[in-house]
């Protein structure tokens, strides 16, 4: 399906946009939207208005809490990317995501006229991004985190090493779907699991995705918030020889990925699920 222009940053998925707005309302659910945003050096406004600003601070006056908040849309997540191990350009700025009461309600959000007014700040202030509709998937009991205490662990936060989350955006080789995991990316899973929860690691929050609203026509089927107490503890859990070892099968099950080193500012995942 051919899909018409978007507003500049992204081309709309207007077949999955449908989906959601013609959702049965006896079988409406809530929808988490997963955002990756790269922005403008610059803001550029359509309409030619003079003003000097990034495309960070024009995200920022975009940033509709008040729209979220009547439609009782929560902020579950927001941080900047400090590093990008892998994936092709673009290198992402930033990372947020939102739950939504409802699809229908995600989708009555964009005819609103106070939304539309913010809009135009988004429209400026961003180069690129990737939008993705997903639902939680079951986190593996041994790394939910209930067992795990970062102070107590061998590479605990300091002042000059905080907690970090390693976000992984995923597209499985043979399109297995939302909630399948290939035979070579669980044996990774299972290799790695144990190292991570010694080093007081844990998993914040996995997602299928449903579908992606906007961005550059690409599909992906899973997006992974994994939290460390430090950078320190995550360089310790990729040096693992066991981990090392079971690499291999990852790298075969995965036929796309970005995988980011980010500093959030929230991250209230585990407690929206």
């Amino acid at each position: 399906m051919t899909q018409p222009a978007g507003p500049g940053y992204g081309t709309p998925n207007i077949e999955f946009a449908m989906s959601l707005r013609n959702t049965d309302p006896a079988e409406d659910r809530p929808i988490w939207m997963v955002n990756l945003m790269k922005y403008r050096e610059r803001a550029e406004y359509a309409d030619g208005r003079e003003i000097s600003i990034s495309g960070r601070e024009a995200d920022e006056l975009y940033a509709p809490r008040d729209v979220l908040a009547e439609l009782g849309a929560e902020i579950a997540f927001v941080g900047d990317v400090e590093a990008q191990l892998l994936g092709a350009e673009p290198r992402w700025d930033r990372i947020a995501v939102v739950k939504y009461a409802s699809r229908r309600s995600f989708i009555a959000m964009q005819s609103r006229e106070d939304f539309q007014k913010k809009h135009v700040h988004k429209v400026a202030g961003m180069r690129e991004t990737i939008v993705m509709g997903c639902e939680p998937l079951d986190v593996p009991e041994t790394v939910d985190g209930s067992s795990a205490d970062s102070a107590t662990a061998p590479n605990p936060p300091t002042a000059e090493d905080g907690s970090v989350v390693v976000m992984h955006v995923i597209r499985f080789e043979g399109s297995v779907g939302a909630d399948a995991i290939p035979d070579g990316m669980a044996a990774y899973q299972q290799a790695a699991r144990g190292v991570a929860t010694e080093q007081g690691a844990r998993m914040s929050g996995m997602f299928g995705v449903q579908g992606t609203i906007i961005g550059d026509g690409r599909s992906w089927d899973q997006v992974r918030f994994n939290a460390f107490p430090s950078m320190r503890a995550f360089r310790a859990v990729i040096a693992d020889p066991t981990r090392l070892a079971a690499q291999p099968g990852r790298q075969e099950a995965i036929a796309d990925t970005y995988t980011m080193i980010i500093r959030p500012d929230i991250n209230r995942l585990r407690e929206l699920m």
